[in-house]
């Protein structure tokens, strides 16, 4: 029998894999530690592409449902590379959020868009959610 795991965002017990524990751990240290609330985050959540469907780990929302952080979880023995974070760029096509992270539970980068430079920066921290 296959080990589970519950999804607060889903609402239900998933199988419990290398990735999806990642994906658990980051979704409670955004609650707990930057407050982010578990009902405008998304695991999971499908984006349409170039007619192509697309899943991103986690999405989260401001107040009147705008996506404003994108978070892409691997497992543990996945390097981060340059087809993860082109996998990333391809999801903000978008969803055009201020904040990307990217994460293997060992590893964590953090993108903020910076609209002066029209760019991405490296963040040395990922930001608080604005209530």
């Amino acid at each position: 029998m296959q080990e589970t795991i519950f999804d607060p965002l889903r609402k239900k017990h998933v199988t419990l894999t290398p990735e999806e524990e990642v994906r658990q751990f980051f979704i409670k240290w955004l609650n707990t530690n930057r407050g982010y609330p578990y009902q405008l985050m998304a695991s999971e959540y499908f984006i349409r592409l170039n007619k192509k469907q697309f899943r991103c780990d986690i999405v989260a929302f401001d107040r009147s449902i705008k996506p404003i952080l994108l978070v892409e979880c691997k497992a543990p023995d996945v390097e981060i590379n340059n087809l993860v974070v082109e996998q990333v760029i391809r999801y903000n096509m978008v969803l055009n959020v201020a904040t990307i992270v990217i994460t293997n539970g060992k590893v964590t980068y953090a993108f903020g868009y910076n609209a002066e430079k029209q760019a991405y920066e490296h963040l040395s921290d990922i930001p608080a959610y604005k209530k």
